[in-house]
């Protein structure tokens, strides 16, 4: 059986930079010390915006620039990326709050066997939540599992939200 673990946006414009929060600044050492221990094959994807941010439907519901690629928020926490050039892992790039490329990612690296999925990362109740449900529909009889101890939503309460919903899909916060 193989272990893939998604690690989701963990930018520094999420965690300390322009759109971070206290909640996601906490989970950084969890987040190391799981991809420290995972045993597995590793997916990190990053938020990627351009220049025209703003003139997009995201931008104009959510006027904070961020990830914009090339930029240091674009780049993964220093600690989280340390952690990963440790473990071979596969870079993400997602245009949008779930990447519709992961699915297929998987599938080849599962080369038929199956698997399991964990995530983790920011946000809980935005990106986190959205991947999730991706991989969800392609693949609804893997277990998948969010790891609440490494996410963080925008708030405490829409990360708890996030995990319920999560919960009603049927992925579990352990895959235990």
């Amino acid at each position: 059986m193989k272990h893939f673990l998604v690690v989701v946006d963990m930018q520094k414009d999420f965690v300390d930079g322009s759109l971070g929060t206290p909640e996601a600044v906490a989970i950084v050492p969890n987040v190391v010390k799981k991809i420290e221990g995972f045993d597995g094959e590793i997916f990190a994807t990053y938020d990627t915006h351009f220049e025209n941010y703003m003139e997009t439907a995201e931008g104009r519901k959510l006027p904070v620039p961020h990830c914009i690629k090339g930029t240091e928020g674009w780049q993964l926490d220093q600690r989280v990326a340390q952690a990963l050039s440790a473990k071979s892992y596969t870079p993400v790039e997602k245009y949008t709050f779930g990447s519709v490329e992961l699915p297929g990612l998987m599938k080849k690296a599962a080369a038929g066997d199956d698997f399991t999925i964990e995530l983790i990362g920011l946000c809980t109740d935005i990106c986190v939540i959205s991947n999730a449900l991706l991989l969800k529909a392609h693949f609804p009889e893997v277990p998948i599992a969010v790891d609440a101890s490494c996410c963080a939503g925008v708030t405490p309460a829409l990360h708890e939200a996030a995990l319920a919903a999560l919960k009603s899909c049927q992925i579990g916060e352990t895959l235990g």
